[in-house]
């Protein structure tokens, strides 16, 4: 019912031209008419409701193939590739996106602090069939959309709403462990927040270890379980991501978009580019 409803409130807002559509604050609209390669991008924290179609991702070695009706949620900075998978032009690939609001999510820790534990298990990705629980208040703020008042003075509390029930969900057990200041999520939450900062730029190990108030080695056992990949690999990812998209989105030469992410070798580069993405920069660069 509620999917059928969301799907229904989508279609006056698709727009074949566009593939992100603003809908409201925090919420978005991503379509796509066709399948696609694996494209690497960083995901900042969000939740992702498939609507129609299905799409294949991974971080690190966790692999989650997503298809109608299931949710993915991300509670970290992560570098993430994805392919859509099943898409065409009559029937395009529809997604959902809803940008979390993390100081929401953390003034509702008195709400949530008896909630089930998150246990030592969590990974960086959460997948699952979208719970009710949270999809009616997400149905609620959608239709918000053609009342601006409405959104203005009722969208806040709704939005809040779809994170406190997140909250509660079996999808938000990574996002619940967030709350606790203590823990190992939040601890890697924070030398995520230096590394991106400071990814163009050498960055010792030791000292994100010393951010998360955790030895070297137990900073690497645990970044690694919120993130899926060691540090220096998602510092890598990171600088490739973003040269990716100074050499396809802004033109930039392979030597320019190189030193520009903090590579001293063109060619070292070059190496690990194709590595990362299947193709070698220059001929990326030309294809897009």
């Amino acid at each position: 019912m509620h999917l059928e409803r969301l799907t229904e409130l989508v279609a006056g807002f698709s727009d074949e031209k566009a593939q992100n559509i603003q809908i409201l604050p925090h919420l978005s609209l991503y379509q796509r008419g066709n399948v696609s390669d694996f494209e690497a991008v960083i995901y900042e924290p969000l939740i992702c409701l498939i609507l129609q179609g299905s799409k294949e991702t991974n971080v690190g070695n966790q692999y989650a193939n997503l298809s109608v009706g299931d949710a993915l949620l991300v509670t970290h900075d992560l570098p993430v590739v994805s392919r859509i998978t099943q898409a065409t032009a009559q029937m395009p690939y529809v997604a959902l996106i809803l940008s979390l609001n993390m100081k929401d999510v953390r003034s509702l820790y008195a709400q949530v602090a008896d909630g089930p534990e998150a246990g030592a298990h969590t990974r960086p990705l959460s997948c699952a069939p979208a719970d009710p629980a949270w999809l009616a208040p997400l149905v609620r703020y959608m239709e918000l959309a053609d009342n601006p008042r409405d959104a203005t003075v009722l969208g806040p509390s709704t939005v809040r709403e779809i994170h406190y029930r997140l909250l509660l969900s079996p999808i938000g057990l990574m996002l619940r462990s967030l709350l606790v200041a203590d823990s190992h999520g939040s601890r890697i939450g924070k030398a995520i927040q230096k590394l991106r900062a400071e990814f163009r730029h050498q960055v010792a190990v030791s000292d994100l270890a010393h951010v998360a108030g955790m030895s070297v080695s137990s900073f690497h056992k645990h970044f690694k379980s919120v993130t899926g990949v060691t540090p220096l690999q998602y510092q890598k990812d990171m600088k490739l991501i973003e040269a990716r998209t100074l050499l396809v989105g802004h033109g930039a030469t392979v030597s320019k978009a190189a030193y520009a992410v903090g590579y001293e070798s063109p060619t070292h580069f070059s190496r690990d580019y194709k590595r990362k993405f299947g193709l070698a920069p220059s001929r990326d660069r030309l294809t897009a």
